[in-house]
């Protein structure tokens, strides 16, 4: 028997041996993987230190420019306002972000996030008392969404929209000026953040997975089954600007 058979054998069960060892460890870690189940997604959790954190950094930047406003001519009047404009439209997203995750329950009052479980309209009120917004929180929170959105603009600041279709209404949004808005729907109440790249419905969704949801404009289901909408932009009125600045009081508007 010649050496180059034999070193031919020994490579041929060499090569079966090892495709038997990763045949059987490849069939070992299916049977794993198919027990375990795959990987679960991490979901975002509430964040309750750096809402805290936000909460305080954005009332010191308000006090500040309250000061400032105090003292302003005309031109310097402008200048706070754009200011506390862009301190708002990037402040109450993030504060809203550190609600995720945060369990929904219909009589959910939650007043922190992740403390329990938060309503729609608590949520809301909550999110813009943390912001330095001076309202009567529990109150505010259980008013139908279009008293929410009034008790911060007039009734020409809103837009009414029944019976649209879900992507002309989405389209024209996408369209309208940036900022925070409010939206009320049928019997729920959250936020659009609206910028030239995105459009975010932030809220406490009843719906799966029920709980406070960051969704983009083709996961929101809530408020594509809606048949009311009415928003009101609450970072771009000079008057909300003003009154957020010198902490006067939100009256409650009950219809």
């Amino acid at each position: 028997m010649s050496r180059t058979f034999i070193r031919g054998i020994l490579v041929l069960l060499l090569c079966g041996a090892a495709g038997f060892t990763w045949w059987k460890w490849d069939e070992i870690y299916g049977r794993i993987e198919n027990r375990l189940g795959a990987p679960a997604a991490i979901s975002p959790q509430p964040d309750l230190e750096t809402y805290l954190t936000l909460s305080g950094e954005l009332n010191r930047h308000r006090e500040r420019l309250a000061t400032r406003l105090a003292a302003a001519t005309p031109e310097e009047e402008e200048r706070v306002l754009a200011e506390a404009r862009f301190l708002l439209e990037n402040g109450l997203p993030r504060l809203m972000r550190c609600w995720l995750g945060t369990p929904w329950d219909f009589h959910g009052s939650a007043h922190q996030p992740g403390s329990d479980a938060v309503a729609c309209g608590y949520f809301v009120s909550s999110v813009l008392q943390d912001a330095g917004f001076n309202v009567e929180w529990g109150k505010l929170a259980q008013q139908p969404s279009q008293g929410i959105i009034a008790t911060f603009l007039p009734r020409e600041d809103m837009n009414i929209r029944v019976g649209d279709d879900y992507d002309e209404f989405m389209d024209a949004m996408q369209t309208s000026e940036s900022g925070v808005y409010l939206v009320g729907l049928d019997s729920h109440v959250g936020f659009l953040v609206v910028s030239p790249a995105d459009l975010r419905f932030i809220h406490s969704s009843g719906s799966p997975p029920h709980c406070v949801v960051d969704e983009a404009r083709e996961n929101a289901g809530t408020l594509k089954r809606s048949r009311y909408r009415v928003v009101g932009n609450i970072t771009s009125n000079h008057a909300v600007l003003r009154s957020w600045l010198e902490n006067s009081r939100f009256a409650t508007h009950q219809p």
